[in-house]
């Protein structure tokens, strides 16, 4: 199926049927007075958030959307019925913006996570809305309120706590594929990865955390480069960056440190807070470098490219070294999962008040003893 992380929408929401304005006639009651009853509701458009959805496919073709309009009112106090709802489903992590201002409506952070998008319009109001002892045969009546109309723009942008970023064939879609359950397509040509994959990397039964692919990044990607700007949105949910290094590109005359510099800048350019993220340096496909040179090409490179964060040292292709970074993934992103602890003002001091004793386990106390008055009567002396 064709990955689409990107739709433009319309939607437009039902009118409310009209109000109506008519008397009771029956025979015998020559004075019936108001029973036209009120419009109903027109439909709403709702967002709910699918798990079982990965792509805006399906709004690529189906452009537009429409809720039906309330009945309108009737004789006899019989009011319209309302519209039904519209809900369309979309992926988690969908972001609804409006076309026309670019206003966020809404983003789709959790599953089943439902939101209004569009609201229908109300019903209007028969004659008998506006009986009252003055005016006992009303003739006004109001016509239903428009729903609202909205051209909307759907842009996905994939939950995952770790991505990874790099150059083509560096190694990424090797990394998820040995340490998740991902089965990306691998080869040994640029740009194999052509759209975002999300994999579940599982540390113990009940610890886990999602990491994601995106397309290779290269230099000039700002003004079109390859696949250019265009998946680095995905990353911006992240809470963590790996950049994943090749330090044995097959042309000996490619500079490892001269590519890894390039990365970094095209993602300042990009996003100024993406760039800020925490990021981690990862040294792949080690099993190609003899094991006596290892250390002296990784020590070479750290000091080149002078990094002082995290280093990992791996190969994806023999797994060797995947097992300490994914263990120190989980570390770090647990605790970022934690909410941090908040702070009391010091504006306000806190009033300790005295707890409530429950009457049945209050301690016992002896009550006074009081001296009973007899009731026999004195004799008289």
């Amino acid at each position: 199926m064709k990955f689409v992380d990107e739709a433009t929408i319309d939607v437009a929401a039902g009118n409310g049927g009209a109000g109506c304005a008519s008397f009771r006639r029956e025979k015998f009651i020559p004075f019936g007075g108001p029973d036209g009853g009120d419009g109903g509701r027109g439909g709403s458009v709702y967002a709910v958030g699918d798990r079982n959805l990965n792509t805006l496919i399906d709004y690529r073709y189906a452009r537009r959307h429409e809720a039906r309009n309330g009945e309108a009112g009737r004789g006899s106090d019989q009011f319209g019925a309302a519209a039904d709802d519209i809900v369309l489903r979309m992926p988690v992590g969908t972001i609804i913006r409006d076309l026309e201002t670019d206003e966020v409506i809404a983003e789709l952070l959790e599953p089943d996570e439902k939101v209004l998008i569009a609201k229908g319009g109300d019903g209007g109001f028969g004659n008998l809305h506006f009986k009252s002892s003055t005016n006992r045969a009303p003739r006004q009546k109001t016509p239903g309120w428009p729903g609202e109309v909205k051209k909307l723009k759907l842009e996905l942008r994939v939950l995952a706590d770790v991505g990874l970023l790099g150059q083509p064939n560096a190694g990424k879609s090797t990394l998820i594929a040995a340490v998740s359950n991902a089965r990306p397509k691998i080869a040994d040509y640029p740009f194999t990865t052509l759209h975002p994959n999300l994999g579940v990397v599982r540390v113990a039964p009940e610890k886990s955390f999602v990491i994601a692919d995106i397309p290779g990044l290269i230099e000039g990607a700002a003004e079109g480069a390859g696949l250019g700007h265009q998946f680095l949105r995905h990353l911006q949910r992240t809470r963590l960056l790996l950049h994943v290094v090749d330090l044995a590109p097959f042309n000996p005359e490619v500079d490892p440190v001269a590519e890894a510099k390039a990365i970094v800048a095209e993602l300042k350019k990009y996003d100024q807070a993406l760039h800020d993220k925490p990021r981690w340096l990862v040294l792949n496909k080690l099993d190609m470098v003899p094991g006596e040179e290892r250390a002296a090409r990784v020590k070479d490179f750290v000091k080149r490219y002078k990094w002082k964060g995290p280093v990992f040292e791996i190969s994806a292709l023999t797994r060797e070294g995947c097992e300490p970074l994914i263990r120190a993934i989980y570390d770090h992103v647990a605790a970022e999962r934690q909410p941090m602890p908040e702070e009391p003002d010091p504006r306000f001091t806190p009033v300790q008040e005295e707890a409530e004793v429950d009457p049945r386990f209050a301690p016992i106390t002896e009550a006074p003893v009081r001296k009973r008055r007899s009731t026999k009567k004195q004799d008289d002396v």
